[in-house]
């Protein structure tokens, strides 16, 4: 399953009948699947399928899905107010021995108010029903366009992050095999400083001594934080293979990575090691940032 971008935009329109739709698509990073709908009136019975449409393809990201629906042609037909004009005739006969009672035109009856009115037509059910299905079946391939966009963005951010870990697995080679972690340098450097020691004619207790220098050089041993590194490199490349939505998985081995190379650095007492854990801190922000682009 291929990696996805959690940015994309998409937009498709059509007409069905006398109305004409348009979905407009667009997301950006998300936490969660935050789904903002704007559905016009008359559509709000589709916001479930809708919904279920968008969860069914998506796991993460704000996105916003907007529908306009709107008809190509307007048509109105005229309707007879019978309460109004059964009113009117009640009246007429009522007052026929009063006045002159006129045989009624029927421009006279179309003057007074209340008595025709012009409307749209109610929409017809199987009318509705065409629409909508219709409408729907825009918005799935609206979806398919922008997880096309999305799959895009995964494939460049897989190079990318792929290039970052194979980095973070060079610097910890590189801080393994260091000079300064060998034996014989850790050695002449503690008897160094013990000579320094005991060249100043402080008495100290020899078996003290060894023991705080073996605490020395157990605090010292990152042997366990470069173990660490290794299996997060080895995680994180099978999760970018995986794919799918991972970024949530590799943001908190980005967390691990960098919690391994503060530890490095407090615990170096070499300058290149010092230097490559710095350089390794840079590397998995930068990793950690290109993640978090990832659904």
């Amino acid at each position: 399953m291929p990696l996805q971008s959690m940015t994309g935009f998409a937009r498709r329109e059509g007409t069905c009948g006398r109305y004409r739709w348009a979905w407009e698509l667009r997301s950006v990073n998300g936490k969660g699947l935050d789904l903002r709908l704007r559905l016009p009136a008359g559509t709000e019975h589709l916001e479930t399928d809708v919904r279920k449409c968008a969860g069914d393809n998506f796991s993460r990201g704000n996105m916003q899905v907007n529908l306009t629906v709107s008809a190509s042609e307007t048509s109105v037909e005229p309707v007879i107010n019978q309460g109004a004009l059964s009113a009117v005739l009640s009246l007429r006969e009522q007052l026929r021995d009063v006045i002159d009672a006129a045989p009624l035109r029927l421009d006279t009856l179309l003057s007074i108010r209340g008595i025709v009115d012009f409307r749209e037509p109610e929409e017809q059910e199987g009318e509705r029903a065409a629409r909508d299905s219709d409408i729907l079946a825009g918005l799935r391939l609206a979806i398919a366009d922008m997880t096309a966009m999305r799959e895009g963005e995964g494939v460049a951010l897989y190079r990318v992050l792929l290039e970052q870990i194979d980095r973070i697995e060079t610097l910890t080679s590189g801080i393994e095999a260091d000079p300064s972690r060998s034996v014989p340098v850790i050695t002449a450097r503690l008897a160094s400083q013990i000579a320094l020691v005991m060249d100043g004619g402080t008495k100290v207790d020899p078996d003290r001594l060894y023991a705080e220098v073996a605490l020395l050089a157990a605090k010292a041993d990152i042997r366990e934080e470069i173990d660490r590194l290794r299996t997060h490199v080895a995680a994180a490349r099978d999760l970018l293979k995986k794919g799918g939505p991972v970024g949530r998985k590799l943001d908190f081995l980005s967390q691990e990575f960098n919690r391994e190379s503060n530890t490095i650095c407090s615990k170096s007492n070499a300058a290149a090691v010092t230097a490559a854990g710095i350089e390794l801190k840079v590397v998995i922000d930068q990793f950690r940032e290109q993640v978090q682009n990832l659904e």
